[in-house]
């Protein structure tokens, strides 16, 4: 089995930072594009960010410029750092991966639980 775990969310002021961090562990074989989405209360979850196994990286236009997302393909984690935080960025962020496991011969969609970040005007 394959497990996602995110952590880092929190309560933030208007301006500030925070960095998520989602790490992958389980029955992996390879890991290709992993990302972050959020779902805000009464919205459809939708793409922040996104990279792929080699490095590119495509965003939302909403957080082009203050967000970054990196990942370590060593630890099998991948992380979000989100600056210049707005109330609208509120929501709960859910990492994603696609990974083939040691049992399969094809990749599959994972997610993680989900962590809630709150921007406080």
């Amino acid at each position: 089995q394959v497990q996602l775990v995110e952590s880092g969310g929190g309560l933030v002021q208007a301006g500030g930072s925070l960095r998520l961090s989602c790490a992958a562990s389980g029955s992996i074989f390879s890991i290709n594009a992993m990302g972050w989405y959020r779902q805000a209360p009464g919205k459809q979850r939708e793409l922040v960010a996104a990279i792929t196994g080699r490095g590119s990286t495509n965003y939302a236009d909403s957080v082009k410029g203050r967000f970054t997302i990196s990942r370590d393909n060593a630890k099998n984690t991948v992380y979000l750092q989100m600056n210049s935080l707005k109330p609208e960025d509120t929501a709960v962020y859910y990492c994603a991966a696609r990974i083939t496991t040691t049992s399969s011969d094809y990749e599959d969609n994972y997610w993680g639980q989900g962590t809630q970040v709150t921007v406080s005007s």
